[in-house]
């Protein structure tokens, strides 16, 4: 058996948005990781990981097969990826981040420094088409494990590999990538949270993550967008703006600055708010524009109800108008009912099967 960093297999595939280092390896994204095809009987993988509150998990596939899930400790060693097979038939190995960036614990990472083998690493194919994924909780796989009554907000009930992100990228044969963060929007957060939302945090590698840590891995460094830049655009945002409305007001801490999504006292949303949140639709838009010349764009709702549906729509509408953009467009996604719900009340499987089957046949015809 060799062992060999990843900083030195030239033919190991990282996914994901990261940033340049390889010794180690970090992961910040669901659904980050490494592939890599190999030959021989063997091969294990070198994990470090840090957590204070959130534990990450992971998965793996073997030949495109989902053979294994786990939680990890803390700690640096060894975690087996295959052994007794064929040594001269090559093998597929991916490795996925099945927990989100946790924004609510600064040390929460995996990272990956070597891989021992008794084989040969040949290339991975590139594929012809990127997807990125920009979302919430339901993009971030939350809700796809555990019984329908689970209420607890704990890692082991995300899934990378369950979510509508990975069977629309499947099913397509796309290269994918997640950015997405449980409970934020595209103008606040669910508890009115000014300072969770998506948009403000785009530019960034993982600048969500908080404290000296990330800032040391290089989490808060700009994202260089011309290393890897999608053709498809999805974006499923609107869901937490939306909850705060029946949220008390948020106030920051530090400065102080509160914030509340209204109701009128006819009980209908405020507009001023409304016309907010359409100009953040509109301006991330903008800035999705900016760092991706050439995508279209999507962007889907529906998963857990459509009240913001004439909003975000508006919302697209003026970003067109004023740029004459035409690559944007809408789509709504199947709603979740109780045939297809899954743990902590969010879309379960079924639901995220249906919806990326919808997802699937669209980008199809745009493209």
């Amino acid at each position: 058996m060799t062992e060999t960093a990843v900083s030195m297999i030239q033919e190991l595939k990282v996914h994901g948005r990261t940033t340049n280092e390889r010794a180690p390896l970090t992961l910040f994204w669901t659904a980050s990781g490494f592939e890599c095809n190999v030959s021989g009987t063997e091969l294990w993988v070198e994990v470090e990981v840090t957590y204070d509150i959130y534990e990450p998990w992971f998965s793996y596939t073997v030949n495109g097969d989902w053979i294994g899930r786990q939680m990890l400790l803390p700690g640096r060693y060894w975690i087996p990826m295959f052994r007794g097979m064929n040594p001269e038939k090559i093998k597929n190995v991916r490795f996925y981040k099945d927990l989100q960036a946790m924004s609510g614990d600064g040390n929460s990472y995996i990272h990956i420094h070597a891989l021992r083998h008794d084989g040969v690493f040949y290339p991975v194919e590139e594929k012809k088409l990127k997807i990125e994924f920009i979302g919430d909780s339901i993009t971030s796989g939350e809700g796809l494990f555990g019984a329908k009554e689970e209420e607890d907000w704990v890692p082991m009930f995300f899934s990378a590999l369950r979510d509508y992100a990975c069977l629309t990228a499947k099913e397509l044969d796309a290269e994918y990538r997640v950015f997405s963060q449980s409970g934020w929007g595209v103008y606040n957060s669910w508890d009115n949270n000014r300072n969770s939302a998506i948009p403000k945090y785009y530019k960034e590698i993982c600048s969500l993550m908080p404290g000296e840590e990330n800032e040391r891995l290089g989490g808060n460094q700009p994202h260089n967008f011309s290393t890897w830049q999608p053709d498809v655009i999805v974006v499923n945002l609107g869901t937490n703006d939306v909850a705060g409305f029946d949220q008390p007001e948020w106030v920051d801490e530090i400065t102080g600055e509160r914030h509340k999504m209204r109701r009128e006292e006819n009980g209908s949303f405020c507009k001023e708010d409304v016309n907010a949140f359409k100009g953040a639709v509109a301006d991330f838009l903008k800035t999705l524009r900016e760092c991706n010349p050439n995508a279209q764009i999507i962007w889907c709702y529906g998963m857990l109800g459509i009240p913001f549906q004439m909003s975000i729509m508006e919302g697209i509408s003026s970003y067109m108008e004023k740029s004459g953009d035409q690559k944007v467009s809408y789509l709504q996604l199947p709603n979740t009912d109780e045939t297809n719900v899954g743990s902590r009340q969010h879309p379960g499987v079924l639901c995220h099967k249906q919806a990326a089957e919808v997802l699937v046949g669209y980008i199809k015809q745009i493209l």
